[in-house]
């Protein structure tokens, strides 16, 4: 987290452990409170990726799961960066402003990320920087999150906003949906936009967010699950992260195998877990039709309005029809399967 940035939040009140706001000193603790109204959510648990030289477009489209081409000023896309065995390494969503190309992930993986990449360049002409200190991010999430944004920001959004991208005097917004807003500004800007926002939105801990992500059926990829997962298992081909019309990158030979071979057998679920211990990242699953062997893993965990804790899981698909699915150990806590707001096939 930028120290500067830091220390403002600090003036709000905020509680911050590991770089990323818990919550606000004052907020109640119920989420179920906080799922009625605008939030205001400090995003500094994600960081960014800068790419820039004549070579950066290309460069990218030949390491990226997404069509790079389909990213413009205005239109941001979901993508992944896998192994060449097709494993995902990071999952993003990235978007162009000018000559630059802006890559966002997990800040806990963005050193590694960007090493790995940078492996790559060789004589392109491309730069990769980090732009998490240079950029500070902003969340705005509730139902009615771009409304109260457009009215302040003097802005229009279009009813449909999925990862559109607009610029105003100091930010730029990124539409995640209709009920999450994020504006990257410059620090210089950043705490008179809090201020701002804070009159008609909450400050609130970041899980809010991460909930409102998890009911979206949108993955984040952490240390803790990086390269279990084939870009289709966690949905990226049915959320825009995945082309199978562009050329080659690393992986694509596994994922368009997969594809068009018809042999996936994992898909990431919505489940609710009804326990009082804490669900992880990674925490494995088990199935009645698997005795001791995992069918699944946990991808994202958050903390429920309803208590217990609301999970994305990539599990078996035959699990999933054969019965329940325990969380950690057979005959634990069950997974209770609930509707995307997407279709799985």
């Amino acid at each position: 987290m930028q120290e500067n940035w830091q220390a403002f939040l600090l003036t709000q009140y905020a509680i911050i452990e590991n770089d990323k706001v818990i919550r606000f000193d004052g907020e109640q603790a119920e989420p179920v409170q906080i799922e009625s109204t605008t939030a205001l959510v400090d995003l500094s648990n994600y960081g960014l990726l800068v790419f820039s030289g004549e070579d950066a477009q290309t460069f990218l489209q030949n390491q990226l799961s997404c069509d790079v081409k389909l990213v413009n000023q205005h239109q941001a896309q979901y993508g992944s960066y896998c192994t060449p065995k097709g494993r995902v390494l990071a999952n993003f969503i990235l978007w162009q402003s000018g000559n630059e190309w802006f890559m966002q992930l997990p800040v806990s993986l963005c050193t590694v990320i960007q090493k790995r990449l940078s492996m790559f360049i060789l004589r392109s002409k491309v730069c990769i920087s980090g732009g998490s200190n240079q950029w500070i991010r902003i969340g705005v999430a509730g139902k009615t999150a771009c409304e109260h944004v457009a009215a302040i920001m003097q802005i229009s959004v279009s009813p449909d906003p999925q990862l559109e991208v607009i610029r105003a005097s100091q930010a730029t917004l990124l539409c995640h949906a209709a009920d999450r807003v994020e504006l990257i500004a410059a620090l210089e800007h950043a705490p008179e936009l809090w201020t701002l926002l804070s009159r008609h939105a909450r400050p609130s801990g970041a899980d809010y967010w991460d909930w409102l992500t998890i009911q979206a059926g949108i993955p984040v990829i952490t240390p803790e699950t990086q390269e279990e997962f084939i870009p289709q298992m966690i949905n990226l081909d049915l959320i825009g992260g995945v082309s199978f019309k562009k050329g080659c990158y690393p992986g694509q030979e596994i994922v368009a195998r997969t594809q068009y071979l018809g042999k996936l057998k994992r898909r990431m679920y919505l489940a609710h877990i009804a326990t009082d211990d804490c669900v992880s990242a990674g925490d494995d699953l088990y199935g009645s039709d698997f005795e001791d062997q995992s069918c699944g893993k946990i991808v994202n965990a958050v903390s429920s309005p309803r208590g217990g804790y609301d999970v994305l899981a990539v599990i078996q698909q035959s699990s999933v029809t054969a019965g329940k699915v325990y969380w950690k150990m057979s005959q634990s806590a069950v997974l209770t399967i609930e509707t995307l707001p997407y279709a799985l096939e």
